[in-house]
């Protein structure tokens, strides 16, 4: 309980400091009061709770050449199944707890996330723990670049940890999550009117681009497609645009904050952010990451499939 308590101060002084000492970040402060996005000035980076660890999503060779102070490093290598013939899909619960462990981390702690592209591969690990009912984690927004450019201080040293025990809870997984064949059902039936979103570039979207994994270029039928990066000032800072140009984005897709919306990318990690987007900034309710994505799908020539080019280029 007192740690507890202690975490929901630090939290509350998130909203006063942001507010006063970064005068852009107030209307998203101010709107996202209990969304799971942090700032670059956030009280949580510069705490000495070991309670709060700060994770570095990137590779090895990006975290080596300097990462924020005390991060530990972990990466979506770390969390994918390596038995399919295909990757990037998820591993268990089991696995992923005993990864955490590893790096001395415990359900009592509280996750800072970050990475150098936007926070598309931190809100992968955000999606993978808050699917397996572990909600105490947070995007730094902007990651790394805007850290940099806001003056925040590098580090090249390793923290010291002991190894722990991981445990989550026995509750079953949230409803955040579709597989292929409930997707199929979905789209396949006239009861029911799914939104499903393509969060990939627009090259992949029409069939032009086939990324290294997929089978096929091409889209899954009935897509729209909303490419994740839009949702950010990507190539500048990195940040999550405004609350109400978020709004725009995302209304053009027609769908009310109670309808069911699915998305997909190629591997499950830009529809993570996506989902991020929609969930918690956005406070839709019914939105589901279909963790195969097109990389999966793409190996199934029965399912139903859409492409405007027959031409197309390999990434």
């Amino acid at each position: 309980m007192i740690l507890r308590n202690s975490l929901l101060l630090v939290l509350f002084a998130i909203q006063l400091v942001s507010c006063k000492e970064n005068s852009s970040y107030e209307s998203k402060e101010e709107v996202l009061s209990n969304s799971r996005l942090i700032a670059y000035n956030s009280p949580l980076l510069k705490s000495k709770d070991p309670a709060i660890a700060i994770i570095d999503f990137r590779d090895r060779e990006a975290y080596a050449k300097g990462h924020l102070p005390g991060a530990i490093n972990l990466y979506r290598n770390d969390f994918q199944d390596n038995s399919l013939p295909f990757k990037g899909m998820r591993v268990s619960r089991t696995r992923v707890a005993e990864r955490l462990g590893k790096e001395g981390i415990s359900e009592k702690a509280t996750l800072v996330v970050y990475d150098d592209k936007g926070s598309s591969d931190a809100s992968r690990l955000w999606w993978l723990l808050h699917l397996y009912n572990f909600e105490q984690v947070y995007l730094l927004d902007g990651g790394i670049d805007h850290w940099k450019k806001m003056g925040g201080a590098l580090s090249t040293d390793i923290p010291e940890k002991d190894e722990t025990i991981f445990h989550f809870t026995d509750q079953p997984d949230k409803p955040l999550a579709i597989s292929k064949e409930k997707l199929l059902k979905l789209i396949s039936s006239d009861a029911s009117n799914p939104f499903l979103i393509d969060a990939r570039s627009k090259e992949e979207y029409e069939g032009r681009k086939l990324k290294e994994g997929a089978a096929k270029p091409g889209r899954i039928a009935g897509s729209i497609n909303i490419d994740w990066a839009e949702a950010v000032d990507y190539g500048n800072s990195y940040t999550f645009k405004p609350i109400t140009e978020l709004e725009k984005i995302y209304g053009k897709i027609g769908a009310s904050r109670e309808d069911t919306i699915i998305v997909y990318c190629h591997t499950g990690v830009r529809s993570s952010h996506t989902t991020f987007v929609l969930t918690q900034l956005l406070d839709y309710k019914n939105v589901f990451n279909y963790d195969g994505s097109w990389v999966e799908w793409s190996y199934d020539d029965n399912l139903p499939f859409e492409t405007d080019s027959i031409i197309f280029v390999k990434n």
